[in-house]
């Protein structure tokens, strides 16, 4: 579980071109929304395309817990998690 958490964080970098930001810069348990981590809703969407390419989980706009799987690192570790074979 520890790998994944660091492989999130560095999806997260990657994904949205975060420069000034290392893996251990990032809170597992910390918001990446508003005011943790400060990303917004382009990067929401961004972020979500890049898990869905990469662990090929189907994600749905209109999915009303979107806002609860995305809320930190650890939340979107255990819905990757869930979602997994």
């Amino acid at each position: 579980m520890a790998d994944l958490d660091i492989e999130l964080k560095q999806l997260v970098i990657e994904s949205l071109d975060l420069e000034d930001i290392e893996v251990e810069d990032i809170s597992s348990e910390e918001a990446l929304f508003g005011e943790g981590l400060g990303l917004d809703s382009i990067d929401a969407l961004e972020l979500g395309i890049a898990i869905k390419k990469k662990y090929n989980i189907s994600l749905s706009a209109e999915d009303e817990d979107n806002k609860k799987h995305f809320y930190s690192i650890n939340t979107l570790k255990e819905f990757i998690s869930e979602n997994l074979n």
